[in-house]
């Protein structure tokens, strides 16, 4: 462990479920999205531009970024709070960052959404719990209630408007999950307005505290998950009618595992017409730019109390949202860009170049690694995470080039959710993406050709070559994890190429 007085507070902001291409450094979404904070934070440190998160559910991927594995490495393979869960809580004696940078000294806080445990909670990890949510998803804490009253808007006293429902008739809330509405209450009366109140609070109280002890601070927001529910002026920031329909709208399903139709018809958007997804889509962007904007009152705290300087700044998403693409719904068995490339920023002063920009891909969980070796801590054997410090430092490698070394793919997974249970594996490189599925047919798009993933390439004859590869790719990533598929799949994937 290093000297404390050198080590850096971190602030790391999670959001959930939030899509990359809303704060892209280019593209029409981004051009239209207002999201003046990550911007910012992008314009004063390091933009990755391949981030993924190694799976698109939240409380495997929320495990993953605080042990710093893969989720057959920690084992919480589905959401911890439903019936079917696989494993409700993290196993005891499962390394994670939080408590090794709590045992080097660092003062641990901790706002919002947990979803990590059934059981458990951020205090089991180091953290000192601030508030914000209850202990495994989405219900909503006493101390947020009482803001609430007495603000005189009572928790689901609120009148909604503009609202959307899955299901044949996306007004009626008879049944149907609900996806999105325009609230009555003040931006002021918001959870996501409440959580960054809790975050200032937090780092104005660090600012009191004897600065030799860095602190570590985690501010989960709860979105931009559905429903997307916003007050105005965010509810009408976007107009429906200027809104394009990604790409992907055009989805056929031709030539795809059969899954990616069903789970339209499951989640309840298959009789969503264009009219409605713009609808929707345009509230996500107001979630989005509500959240962004209590991001910007919480970088402003820093300022304030004379911390930016002292505090490595942290921005990503547990994972995307479909949001319309392939016209589907939330997330799911559908190992898409939507839902697996994420947003991710770091600025650290003194350290990051100002608008460095990062090719490289990486994962999510890879901040586990980097927090530890910021804090000056041994990373654990157990991590399936590198450091991205390396690609951090304006002092070190040209950022035009990886470090000797550095992967140039990433991998992902997913085991099911309340669809029913299954077994996914993923390799993507710059420019080709690999699904393994194990009970329908795998999938194949060259990403430079087809951005959208339309076309499923598995069978075409002229890229043969590329499948082989990268399932030689998922075969060896597999042993190198110690995947437990690793018993049987390489087998059937090398049957495959040989038959």
């Amino acid at each position: 462990m290093v000297d404390a007085d050198t080590r850096p507070n971190v602030l790391l902001v999670l959001t959930d479920q939030e899509r990359y291409d809303c704060s892209a450094l280019d593209g029409p979404v981004a051009e239209t999205v207002e999201t003046e904070t990550i911007d910012h934070l992008s314009a004063t440190g390091t933009h990755f531009e391949r981030a993924f998160t190694p799976i698109s559910i939240c409380s495997s991927a929320r495990a993953s970024l605080l042990t710093g594995q893969f989720p057959h490495g920690h084992g919480m393979l589905n959401n911890c709070h439903e019936d079917d869960a696989l494993q409700p809580n993290l196993p005891p004696g499962v390394p994670t960052f939080s408590e090794k940078l709590d045992d080097a000294g660092y003062h641990l806080t901790y706002t919002g959404k947990w979803h990590v445990g059934r059981d458990q909670t951020p205090e089991d990890f180091g953290f000192s719990y601030l508030g914000g949510s209850d202990k495994h998803h989405d219900d909503i804490d006493d101390a947020f209630r009482e803001y609430r009253a007495e603000r005189g808007t009572p928790v689901g006293e609120a009148d909604l408007d503009d609202v959307i429902y899955t299901g044949t008739n996306p007004r009626d809330d008879s049944n149907g999950t609900f996806v999105a509405a325009t609230t009555s209450v003040e931006v002021e009366e918001t959870r996501a307005w409440f959580l960054a109140e809790r975050t200032i609070d937090a780092i104005e109280e660090h600012a009191s505290r004897d600065r030799d002890a860095p602190f570590f601070h985690r501010a989960d927001f709860y979105g931009p998950h559905h429903p997307y529910v916003v007050p105005e002026p965010y509810a009408s920031m976007y107009d429906p009618e200027n809104i394009d329909l990604p790409e992907s709208y055009a989805e056929t399903d031709a030539g795809k595992p059969r899954v990616h139709a069903n789970y339209r018809s499951y989640r309840g958007v298959e009789q969503f017409d264009r009219d409605v997804w713009k609808e929707a889509i345009a509230k996500y962007w107001g979630f989005v730019t509500l959240i962004d904007d209590q991001f910007g009152r919480i970088l402003d705290a820093l300022e304030s109390t004379g911390l930016t300087d002292e505090t490595v700044v942290v921005h990503a998403s547990d994972h995307g949202d479909f949001a319309g693409g392939h016209r589907q719904f939330n997330k799911g068995p559908l190992m898409y860009d939507d839902t697996y490339h994420i947003p991710l920023q770091v600025r650290w002063p003194g350290v990051t170049e100002p608008g460095s920009v990062r090719e490289e891909p990486v994962h999510l969980h890879d901040l586990a690694a980097t927090f530890l070796e910021m804090g000056g801590v041994a990373i654990p054997e157990s991590f399936d995470s590198r450091s991205l410090v390396p690609l951090l430092d304006a002092d070190g490698p040209e950022q035009e080039s990886a470090p000797s070394a550095w992967p140039d793919s990433v991998f992902a997974q997913y085991h099911g959710d309340e669809f029913g249970l299954y077994t996914q594996r993923m390799v993507r490189t710059d420019r080709y993406k690999y699904v393994y599925n194990a009970p329908d047919v795998d999938e194949l798009y060259d990403l430079e050709a087809d951005p959208a993933e339309l076309q499923n390439l598995i069978d075409h004859p002229d890229y043969a070559d590329v499948r082989r590869e990268l399932r030689t790719r998922l075969i060896d990533w597999m042993e190198e994890t110690d995947d437990p598929n690793r018993q049987w799949v390489p087998d059937v994937l090398r049957a495959a190429e040989e038959s």
